[in-house]
């Protein structure tokens, strides 16, 4: 069984009183506290959100492919090279101004 964090941090939140009955009666129908549904359901969706992030899957052939582009040598790109090395917009020096 994992060890349990320790809760030490809260969060507020507003919700008609629709949604609360909402959120209540389904807590209830998983047998699970108003709190524990609503964070663990807020969980579950942050990892779905995020897990783009973290993990992709690709099939046996474009895994291949992949690998092949990450061992490919580095292509030149002059455009890029001068578009980053080129000071930009903010970078200026700005025009001396007139002392009043």
């Amino acid at each position: 069984m994992a060890a349990q964090a320790v809760r030490t941090e809260k969060l507020d939140l507003r919700l008609s009183s629709a949604a609360k009955r909402r959120l209540e009666a389904a807590a209830s129908v998983a047998s699970r506290s108003l709190s524990a549904f609503v964070l663990e359901s807020a969980l579950s969706q942050a990892e779905q959100t995020l897990a783009d992030r973290h993990t992709f899957v690709l099939s046996k052939a474009k895994w291949a492919e992949f690998q092949r582009a990450l061992d490919a040598p580095v292509r030149s790109l002059p455009r890029l090279q001068r578009l980053l090395t080129e000071p930009g917009y903010f970078d200026a020096v700005p025009a001396p101004t007139e002392e009043r």
